[in-house]
């Protein structure tokens, strides 16, 4: 029921945070290129982007970043996802 964003994306803030293909680096963007930066290719961490319904509001923004350590204490967290994406 949403409209999409200006890259034809809906709905991408608030239900989970989005677990992406590149790995965090907490200083990448210092140095990375300004016109659509990929992230780094290798690292120790996932990124995670976004908010969900556990985090502040600052953090529910597509431009958040953070952390999901590859084991989960107490099992799979259930407060991060992925978005399937089928280009054409």
């Amino acid at each position: 029921t949403k409209r999409s964003n200006e890259l034809g994306l809906y709905d991408l803030s608030g239900n989970v945070r989005e677990w992406c293909k590149d790995w965090y680096n907490r200083n990448y963007y210092l140095n990375s290129p300004q016109d659509n930066p990929q992230g780094p290719c290798s690292g120790k961490d996932p990124v995670l982007r976004g908010g969900c319904c556990a985090t502040n509001v600052r953090s529910c923004r597509v431009y958040a970043r953070g952390v999901m350590p590859l084991v989960v204490p107490g099992g799979p967290n259930r407060f991060s996802g992925f978005r399937l994406v089928l280009l054409d």
